[in-house]
């Protein structure tokens, strides 16, 4: 008899409602950004970015989503692991898709399980890193 019990993937409704969190918390901050949310194969499911949001939102957030899914741990976590000392310091140029650590990426748990990543940019790291939190909260 297995033990093992079946977690739901995140589903193309599950990130669109993560999209809308971050846009109603951002619109709300009045902060521009762009949101990727990345399913546990790290294929893109959703994305939205601000028409007033700097170009390169887009791509960091959706970075960031990489990371935190391939590490399974918020980016904000990870920012001393990559300085020269860090353990992690070659980690970011040693991939085919490169890896960015900054805070705004956030992995997405359905009971206990990693099901994908948020990633959030073109706020400050801090904001970023806020809004996908909040948006991670909201996932059911």
């Amino acid at each position: 008899m297995s033990t093992t019990t079946a977690v739901a993937p995140l589903a193309v409704q599950d990130a669109e409602a993560l999209v809308a969190a971050v846009r109603d918390a951002a619109e709300a901050a009045g902060i521009a950004v762009a949101v990727s949310v990345v399913d546990a194969g790290g294929h893109l499911l959703a994305f939205r970015r601000d028409d007033r949001a700097v170009l390169i939102a887009g791509e960091t957030s959706t970075r960031k989503a990489f990371t935190a899914l391939q590490l399974d741990t918020p980016t904000a976590d990870l920012v001393d692991a990559v300085r020269p000392d860090g353990l992690f310091h070659t980690l970011p140029t040693a991939l085919d898709r490169p890896l960015l650590f900054i805070a705004g990426g956030v992995p997405l748990h359905r009971d206990g399980r990693l099901i994908g990543a948020i990633g959030v940019g073109g706020g400050a790291p801090e904001q970023d890193h806020g809004f996908a939190t909040a948006a991670a909260d909201t996932l059911v």
